[in-house]
């Protein structure tokens, strides 16, 4: 059973009526479920594809293993925080920003500061990683089409950049509950396809030869479990969860559990699903992403093209709402700046800089998308360096300093000893993410019609 806190220092909070990132973006009027919603987008999304890669660098029983063992500690990680959450706004200071939660628990100014770059870095580049693989998705399916045809990858990020600007006008992170509700459905369905299209290649007669064997040499072994680990945690990662349970109604109190125990039902059927099927098929000539093993360079597709079309088209829309989701901290900050309280949402004083900053920020996106096709070796960086701190040590320790269990209390050890092991994992993650960058330096070309995978 978890200690109770001890009663806080009293706490002078500063009103939030004047801070329109708060009243205005950050709008709690959402009940459990949509906090589910929100959730399930933030973790499950198209990066669950490459889980048969990942396996293929640990074999059958550790990536059993490491997957189930992430999920209990990513699980038990946000409900950590959520008590943290919890216990603040009984005690009369509801916090809705990660960056000021981590600030008034650790008593540290540095630390508001450190969590609000984190979090730019991850929210912006998975924003730009979206829209690159959106329009990477457009050009997959143009070149079925038309396979001589003459437009390129920047041009189908430019055509996504121009949707993304036109479905960011959205006001509120509430307002994006329907959405990510169509996101969960996203999820469900491009990966029952995807097993599908997997049972169907395994068994066809053109069912590739299946290798489970890891690598011979013993330090290549090694560098490719921790690679894999590495990317098995970064798809448990969201760096975002305050600011989502922020848009729950108050009280909010044992809310967000339920919506964590909705995105984890969506994560175990989907994960593993595809994570099991994938590897099955493929063994260790598993692609980084799934359905690029499903259609080879060379040969026919190993599964029917209608399949993997309407799987690609909804990993599409997905990516839409992924970068929605992800976009909400950067826009907060924005109106917190820019906006007037005072004045209604929809009025011409704040409607017009919203529409100007929303813009710039999304046409930023897409530049960099577009420019740096090889962001995906980028972002590997980021995730290792972000989502780490921010989603397996930052919450244990605000949960000591919060409630300071006894130090002879397992609870204090386990937490100690998840931010002991997930600093090393992140430290060797941004070793490997870092090595595959300069190995991989020599095909980056920048504007290119081709994502380095």
């Amino acid at each position: 059973m978890m200690p109770e806190p001890p009663n806080p220092a009293p706490f002078l909070e500063t009103s939030r009526d004047e801070d329109a990132g708060a009243v205005f973006v950050l709008q709690s009027k959402g009940q459990w479920w949509h906090a589910g919603f929100h959730l399930t987008t933030a973790i499950v999304g198209p990066t669950l594809l490459t889980l048969p890669y990942a396996f293929r660098g640990l074999g059958w029983g550790p990536g059993f293993l490491c997957l189930t063992t992430m999920g209990v500690v990513t699980f038990y990680s946000y409900y950590l925080m959520s008590k943290v959450l919890d216990h603040c706004e009984k005690a009369g200071r509801r916090h809705i920003r990660f960056r000021e939660l981590a600030a008034d628990v650790l008593g540290s100014g540095w630390m508001f500061y450190f969590v609000i770059f984190i979090q730019t870095a991850i929210n912006t580049g998975v924003g730009i990683g979206a829209i690159l693989l959106a329009g990477e998705c457009l050009k997959i399916m143009y070149s079925e089409l038309s396979p001589n045809g003459s437009l390129k990858l920047y041009h189908f990020i430019a055509m996504v950049t121009v949707v993304m600007i036109v479905i960011s006008q959205l006001p509120t992170f509430h307002s994006l509950r329907h959405i990510n509700f169509g996101s969960l459905l996203l999820s469900l369905g491009y990966s029952f396809l995807v097993v599908g299209a997997c049972i169907y290649a395994g068994t066809s007669k053109n069912a590739p030869a299946r290798d489970y064997s890891l690598e011979s040499s013993n330090s290549a072994k090694l560098f490719n479990a921790f690679t894999s680990i590495s990317i098995i945690a970064a798809i448990f990662g969201n760096g975002i969860l305050p600011e989502i349970q922020a848009t729950l109604a108050p009280p909010a109190t044992g809310k967000m559990v339920k919506g964590l125990v909705m995105c984890y039902t969506v994560i175990f059927i989907t994960f593993y699903s595809t994570a099991v099927s994938g590897y099955w098929v493929f063994g260790n000539k598993a692609s980084s992403n799934i359905i690029q093993s499903l259609m080879p360079d060379e040969g026919p597709s190993l599964a029917p093209t209608w399949v993997l079309a309407v799987t690609v088209i909804f990993v599409l829309l997905q990516l839409l709402a992924i970068g929605l989701v992800y976009s909400q901290v950067a826009y907060e900050i924005m109106e917190k700046k820019s906006a007037d309280v005072n004045q209604g949402m929809f009025s011409k004083r704040n409607l017009i800089p919203r529409i100007i900053l929303r813009s710039l920020y999304m046409m930023l996106c897409g530049f960099f998308a577009a420019m740096l096709p090889f962001f995906g070796d980028i972002s590997g960086v980021v995730g290792a360096v972000g989502f780490i701190p921010l989603d397996f040590i930052l919450p244990m320790l605000l949960y000591n300093k919060t409630y300071k269990p006894p130090k002879s209390t397992f609870i204090y050890w386990i937490n100690i000893s998840i931010m002991i092991v997930f600093t090393g994992a992140g430290l060797l993650g941004t070793f490997s993410s870092v090595r595959k960058l300069v190995l991989d330096a020599g095909k980056f070309k920048l504007f290119s019609d081709d994502v380095v995978d």
